[in-house]
């Protein structure tokens, strides 16, 4: 019956509220829509059911406007009231959201004192002084704000990984139903797993690439043609992304696999590597000659890149560690690690319910997970302080412990191997201190300690915080260890060797969060970690039961940073992590 799922209907609800605060309405009515949003998320049950029983009518927090917008969203897809709301609102007001620091009250007051209607106007008024000296605002926030226009314009054309994982995945869909194509593949940095992707490229072997060509420049995701050819073809997708297809025989698809998919730095070695041999690498082969040619009978014999690779006296390294970042001499030495494969996770240990700021209940959660054949799942929903994301106080955290514990009691009795893992993300406040005290972290089986406040400390201040909450005994993981947003916030200052040193030295792991938002830590200090003996945890920090494809993800990442499944704690079966759970 529901054309709108019960997160859709709490999201659209959660916007008319941030719609109605540009507009200046009334707190008590932005209050009803944004606390009919979080009302909503923690229903168990579908909103089929919560419909057609009439169950909204009794649900505290909703009343009877609200139940009579909910049902028209969730039987329709439509709500007039939403439709019109947004198109009385500047579009550039909502674009302003964007910026870091801009919350919709600064926004109201810059619309109002300055007449700002977009992120143009915005920087020219920052950039003439005039917003610090409005109120709420002052020099540095003005400076913040222009500092966030600024690290906008730079990625303005860039897209996360996981956006570039759905254009790839539909652009080699369509290409490999053409008759003509022969081998095909995904290159540059999206291949070599770059949480940020400036472009796609993509790679296609062909008798003939006249028609591929043509084909790709007419797909329904492209919005402009930037450059058209038999062999090469650029395009501009429709949200904005470059493409660039290149068209090659058969005989050369290794060569230019290997060139295509970079990095740079890494082709570089790899050229001064065959010229040592008096050899010439480029994107066309690899040829017996002192000098740049395509001369086809000098060409060596490479049926795939791990040719390519032996013929230089090298193991193949995988795509995700080609970065001129120390995997030359791993491979000279045959030591490449066997790198991570996502199937081997077992699940996932920083994860939030509707008890806090997740969109399904524990019983929903249980039975996805179930259904995907993982062995457990920790519930790690935020602590008191986070109370912009409901976070919990001891009494209700105590009553989520009951019923995770009759959950797994149903599970055990019904024949079931799954468990719910109990915990919590407790907020690392000032100084270092927990925001709950050890009694009630002992409980738990799960403790991950993050930073989700006072960003703007120093480096030092903030190092000696984050290290003081990961010597406390009774944590187990520093979640997102540099708080950085992907394309919207830069990491805060920190230590973060000084973190690691800290992590090896207590025993505390560390997470590589899989949200393709943050993807932290980064991949370049996992190596440095690993040697120290500090172990990772992937996790999706899934506030969504479809998040927890971000662990595939993910796995990606961790492939770049070298990670091997021995280094990743939640590979472990049940089993085995309890007990060192339980440490």
């Amino acid at each position: 019956m529901a054309s709108l799922s019960k997160e859709e209907i709490s999201d659209i609800l959660e916007e008319i509220g941030i719609l109605l605060e540009l507009r200046g309405e009334n707190t008590f009515k932005i209050r009803a829509y944004t606390n009919g949003a979080r009302t909503l998320r923690t229903l168990d049950g579908s909103i089929d059911g919560l419909i057609e029983s009439n169950g909204l009518k009794d649900v505290k927090g909703i009343g009877a406007a609200l139940t009579s917008k909910i049902t028209e969203l969730a039987t329709t897809g439509e709500l007039k009231f939403y439709s019109d709301l947004k198109e009385s609102v500047e579009p550039g007001l909502l674009e302003m959201l964007d910026i870091p620091g801009m919350g919709p009250k600064k926004v109201v007051a810059l619309h109002t004192h300055l007449n700002v209607k977009s992120v143009d106007e915005l920087e020219e008024v920052c950039k003439a002084d005039k917003v610090s000296s409005l109120s709420g605002f002052g020099k540095k926030t003005q400076e913040k704000i222009l500092a966030g226009i600024e690290y906008r314009k730079q990625y303005a054309s860039h897209i996360r990984l996981d956006e570039a994982n759905q254009l790839a995945e539909s652009i080699l869909e369509e290409l490999r139903g053409h008759p003509d194509v022969i081998r095909i593949s995904v290159a540059g940095s999206f291949r070599r797993a770059k949480e940020i992707i400036g472009d796609l490229d993509f790679l296609v072997s062909a008798k003939d690439g006249k028609d591929i060509s043509k084909y790709f420049i007419s797909m329904d995701l492209v919005k402009d043609v930037i450059a058209h050819g038999e062999t090469k073809s650029s395009v501009r997708l429709i949200q904005g992304t470059q493409a660039d297809l290149r068209v090659v025989a058969d005989d050369e698809f290794p060569f230019a696999l290997h060139y295509f998919t970079g990095s740079k730095e890494h082709n570089i070695v790899m050229r001064q590597r065959a010229i040592k041999r008096g050899l010439r690498l480029n994107e066309y082969g690899l040829f017996k000659s002192d000098k740049e040619t395509r001369d086809k009978s000098l060409r060596l014999e490479c049926h795939s890149e791990e040719d390519i690779f032996s013929e230089l006296g090298m193991d193949y390294i995988p795509p995700e560690m080609r970065e001129d970042n120390g995997e030359f001499e791993l491979a000279e030495k045959s030591n490449i690690p066997r790198l991570i494969e996502w199937t081997q996770l077992k699940g996932s240990l920083h994860n939030h319910s509707n008890w806090s700021d997740g969109a399904h209940s524990l019983k929903e959660i249980a039975e996805y997970m179930i259904d995907l054949g993982l062995q457990y799942w920790a519930i790690t929903d935020h602590s008191k302080s986070s109370f912009q994301a409901n976070g919990l106080d001891e009494n209700r955290l105590f009553r989520q412990l009951d019923e995770i514990r009759h959950l797994n009691s149903d599970f055990e009795n019904a024949g079931i191997d799954f468990r719910l893992l109990t915990g919590i993300e407790v907020d690392i406040l000032n100084e270092g201190v927990l925001d709950f005290d050890d009694t009630i972290l002992s409980e738990l089986d799960v403790v991950v300690a993050s930073v989700h406040n006072g960003f703007t400390q120093s480096k030092g201040v903030m190092t000696k915080r984050i290290i003081k909450a990961v010597e406390n005994p009774n944590v187990h993981i520093l979640g997102h260890p540099t708080g950085r947003l992907l394309l919207e916030r830069e990491p805060y200052q920190v230590d973060i060797y000084k973190v690691i040193d800290a992590c090896a030295a207590n025993g505390t792991w560390i997470e590589l969060n899989a949200s393709p938002y943050r993807f932290d830590l980064d991949w370049r200090y996992w190596r440095y970690a690993i040697s120290k003996g500090v172990k990772c945890v992937i996790n999706p920090d899934a506030h969504r039961n479809e998040h927890a494809g971000y662990l595939r993800l993910a796995t990606s990442v961790a492939r770049k940073a070298g990670l091997r499944a021995e280094d990743v704690i939640n590979c472990l079966s049940l089993s085995k992590l309890l007990t060192l759970l339980d440490r």
